[in-house]
């Protein structure tokens, strides 16, 4: 068990090591390996699935569609798509001044609600007296804010990595966002095996395997007295 004066005397090399090593035992249950990679199989083809299936829905409507329709219900359809967009605007506030973890979910979902309220104002507005204002507020604004809420929800996404980066004690850069992988994403893996590199040939690193958990480092007042020379017996009796 070390205290806090033996982890102080540690050097920043070996509390890395001891960090790393702490990680690398916190497995989590074996078992629930099976369930995530049942329920990872069922995700991913449910997804293959939605994309064969809106595939075709895409290709159906681009034939049978007309070009102009008449709809009803136009101001219900444009106040309430413009109500949930406030919402969103009023939750990403609050996360933001409360300083909640969900503030990263609410930007993507901000940015998600801005881009298709510029398509569909520049889109339904084409051929008509407001397609210019329309086009100047998607450019100028909404597009924009898109923007912003993208980069602040991969920039407080890098920052996590970062953090769990750090408590699993390495010291080298942290990874791009795109080459980490889901942090809990499968129960048996190591917190080191979350996050990989692309070696060389485009593999990631470790990808062979979980490596094997580093040594912990020993305790400072061992290594203190491991660095001291051995005291001869006294033989002038």
């Amino acid at each position: 068990m070390f205290d806090e004066d033996q982890l102080r005397e540690m050097s920043h090399s070996d509390r890395h090591r001891l960090m790393r090593a702490l990680a690398a035992v916190e497995t989590a249950d074996p078992n629930a390996h099976h369930v995530s990679s049942r329920r990872r199989a069922i995700a991913l083809a449910a997804i293959i699935i939605c994309c064969v299936v809106l595939a075709a829905w895409i290709g159906v409507l681009a034939v049978t569609l007309p070009r102009y329709y008449r709809s009803g219900g136009w101001r219900g359809a444009w106040v309430g798509f413009d109500l949930v967009l406030l919402a969103v605007f009023a939750v990403t506030g609050w996360a933001a001044w409360r300083r909640r973890q969900v503030l990263i979910i609410c930007l993507v979902v901000l940015a998600t609600l801005l881009c298709c309220d510029a398509w569909f104002d520049v889109l339904l507005d084409a051929r008509t007296n407001g397609f210019e204002l329309s086009l100047l507020s998607a450019l100028f604004v909404e597009l924009p804010l898109a923007g912003l809420a993208i980069l602040g929800a991969r920039r407080l996404l890098h920052l996590s990595i970062a953090l769990v980066w750090r408590y699993e004690g390495e010291t080298e850069d942290t990874p791009k966002v795109s080459q980490a992988k889901i942090i809990g994403g499968s129960p048996s893996l190591h917190l080191s095996d979350l996050f990989t590199r692309p070696g060389p040939r485009g593999g990631s690193k470790g990808s062979s395997g979980p490596a094997p958990p580093p040594p912990a480092a020993p305790p400072a007042r061992d290594r203190v007295d491991a660095d001291r020379p051995a005291r001869t017996p006294d033989t002038s009796d």
